[in-house]
C-alpha cells in the first residue's frame, strides 16, 4: 500500500530528549557529551546513513543544548544558497545535507571547517556533519571530502517497526495521547514511515482531536485526511 508523505509543517524542536537511538546509541552518546562539557573537543564529527536515519535531528538537537548554554553557532545545509561569512564568536559549526551542497556552498563548507579548526583565538571550534554516504563515497571537492573523514565517523541505521512504535507510544505519552496497538500499526503501514513525518503526524492529530472534541481513532485520522 502506498505510503503518505504529509506536508504538515514544521517538526517540533528535535532534542537529544525527543531522539530514540535504538541502534544509533553510540552517536546520540558522543553528541551529547560533546555539548554538554565547557571544553569542547576539536576533534570533528560526521554522521552518515539514510533518510530517516535521524542525522538532521541529531545536528538540531546539538546545536540547540548549544544555544540553551548561550552560544552562537553557524548551520550550513543544502537549502542554505547564499552561505554567510563564518563568524569568530560561533562555539561550533553545523553541516548538513552534504552530498547535496553545490559548488558554492562545498566552497562555504570549507573555508568554515578550515577557520573552524584554526580559529584566531587559538581555541578551535567544533565540526559536526552529517550526509547521506561516508566520506570516501562523496562527490564533493577533494579537500573539503577528506576533511570531514578526518574525525569520528558514525553510520547511522534506520530503527526496526518496533523502535519506530516506540518512538510513537514516547511522543503520544509525552502528549498525554493514548494510541491502540492498532491505530499504531494503521499509521505505520499507511504514512511515511521516517520519525520526522511520524512526529509531525502525532502534532497534527493532537490539534485535530482537540479541534473536533474526538479521540484519536482510525475514523478520526481518515476524517482528519479527508478535511485537509
Amino acid at each position: 500500500m502506498k505510503q503518505i508523505a504529509l506536508d504538515i509543517g514544521l517538526p517540533s524542536e528535535p532534542m537529544f530528549s525527543n531522539y530514540l537511538a535504538g541502534p544509533n546509541q553510540p552517536a546520540l552518546s558522543h553528541l551529547q557529551l560533546w555539548a554538554g562539557g565547557e571544553l569542547r573537543s576539536p576533534v570533528p564529527a560526521y554522521l552518515w546513513g539514510p533518510g530517516g536515519s535521524g542525522k538532521t535531528h541529531l545536528l538540531r538537537a546539538a546545536a540547540f543544548a548549544l544555544r540553551e548554554r548561550g552560544a552562537r553557532v553557524g548551520w550550513l545545509d543544502a537549502s542554505c544558497s547564499e552561505p554567510p561569512d563564518f563568524e569568530d564568536d560561533w562555539a561550533a559549526v553545523f553541516l548538513d545535507d552534504c552530498h547535496l551542497y553545490t559548488a558554492v556552498q562545498q566552497q562555504a563548507a570549507f573555508v568554515w571547517f578550515v577557520r573552524a579548526l584554526n580559529a584566531i583565538d587559538g581555541r578551535p571550534r567544533g565540526v559536526l556533519a552529517a550526509g547521506a554516504s561516508p566520506p570516501a563515497d562523496l562527490r564533493l571537492r577533494e579537500d573539503l571530502r577528506t576533511r570531514l573523514g578526518w574525525g569520528h565517523v558514525f553510520a547511522l541505521q534506520t530503527l526496526s517497526d518496533e523502535q519506530r512504535s516506540a518512538v510513537l507510544r514516547l511522543q503520544a505519552d509525552a502528549r498525554g495521547l493514548v494510541l491502540s496497538e492498532d491505530l499504531i500499526d494503521f499509521i505505520l503501514s499507511r504514512f511515511a514511515r521516517d520519525l520526522t513525518h511520524l512526529v509531525q503526524l502525532l502534532d497534527r492529530l493532537d490539534a485535530y482531536s482537540l479541534q473536533t472534541k474526538r479521540p484519536i481513532t482510525i475514523p478520526l485520522i481518515k476524517s482528519m485526511l479527508e478535511a485537509s
